[in-house]
């Protein structure tokens, strides 16, 4: 167990950004009050640290820049608390696949270099679980690479869980990329395609695993730097993925943001949030080649994970079921019986998700309450 509990951090995930990223994403924004001793302590931390950016740098030009990828990756989309999580972990269990690890979100520029000594600081201090669901928590824990696209370029929609005050000016710009401009699209492209890279050359897989929410706005984005990707949508009942949203902003933008903001505003958010995102992935899901699309509800997954992640192997045509399977049985298997949250529908959440989320309940065939 870690010596700190997630709500208690006294730094945030910035303190390893690059120092350019760092001041491009904070400038001009208004720090409150009492959210500025941990500010300066990650500022501080992050000018230390940075100085050692440029080593991995010229590392990575020696070794990976110019390395032509062995397969495009298979990404994994949907809205938060969809299950992307339980679904990646299972495909995790593949030795064939490469993932960003938690250590690498935090620390992306300190990846080819002093990787085993800041990583021993990370176990140290880290909670061992995840505050919202309980799941596992460790440096080398599968997560998504949208936290390290963040401390590498300034163009993220996680940009949101420090300056929540512009949380819809980040999702136009940065989880639809309606008015992201191209110089700053070509950016984050740039700065995707080396976390891949690097992730491979860290985990030793030959293909890269991706689970990242806000990839679920990109797919357009996505098949032009990797034509060949392979994707798998998840749907979940949008009265759990309200009640669980709600929930993971709110405690998980606790010990991050940066300016004060009330749980209205964070529900108010989120509402406006999903159709968007809703609405993005269904305009852009037709740039995926045929045959590279798997959609599925996520009650349907849940419901026998084993024979529907062997269907997906073979819908999508993805090597190495073989060889994973006795690993992926054994995964699913010991997760029999973990108990998730339940959440207690109550009138408001109805009424919210039946006015500004129906259609997504009706396009996915879930049954409207009342």
């Amino acid at each position: 167990m870690g010596l700190l509990k997630f709500e208690n951090l006294p730094a945030n995930p910035l303190v390893g950004a690059d120092w350019r990223t760092f001041q491009e994403m904070t400038s001009g924004k208004a720090i409150a009050p009492s959210y500025r001793p941990k500010y300066y302590l990650t500022k501080s931390i992050c000018r230390l640290l940075s100085l050692l950016a440029p080593i991995q740098e010229r590392r990575y030009q020696e070794l990976l820049a110019d390395k032509p990828l062995e397969y495009d990756p298979l990404f994994i989309l949907g809205h938060w608390r969809s299950g992307t999580t339980f679904v990646h972990n299972i495909f995790a269990q593949d030795e064939h696949f490469g993932h960003t690890t938690t250590y690498q979100t935090v620390f992306p520029h300190l990846m080819m270099f002093g990787q085993p000594f800041f990583k021993y600081l990370m176990k140290l201090f880290i909670p061992s679980h995840r505050p919202t669901d309980r799941m596992e928590l460790t440096p080398d824990t599968p997560q998504e690479e949208e936290f390290a696209m963040n401390n590498t370029m300034p163009y993220s929609y996680y940009n949101f869980w420090y300056f929540p005050k512009s949380m819809l000016d980040y999702c136009d710009r940065y989880l639809t990329f309606e008015s992201i401009t191209p110089a700053e699209e070509e950016a984050y492209k740039q700065a995707l395609l080396k976390i891949v890279k690097i992730s491979l050359w860290n985990t030793g897989g030959t293909q890269y695993l991706s689970k990242n929410p806000p990839h679920t706005g990109h797919v357009k984005a996505l098949v032009e730097l990797f034509p060949n990707a392979k994707f798998i949508y998840l749907m979940r009942n949008p009265y759990t993925v309200f009640e669980s949203t709600r929930s993971f902003f709110t405690q998980t933008i606790a010990p991050l943001k940066l300016q004060d903001v009330s749980d209205d505003e964070i529900e108010e958010n989120a509402i406006r949030v999903y159709p968007r995102l809703y609405r993005a992935y269904q305009d852009q899901k037709r740039f995926i080649p045929a045959g590279h699309l798997y959609e599925v509800r996520f009650e349907d997954f849940e419901r026998d994970a084993y024979a529907v992640t062997r269907d997906i192997y073979h819908q999508l045509d993805l090597p190495g079921w073989d060889e994973a399977e006795p690993a992926i049985r054994r995964y699913i298997d010991s997760k029999r019986g973990y108990k998730k949250n339940q959440y207690d529908y109550k009138p408001r959440t109805i009424q919210l998700v039946n006015e500004h989320w129906g259609q997504a309940i009706d396009d996915w065939g879930y049954a409207r309450r009342v």
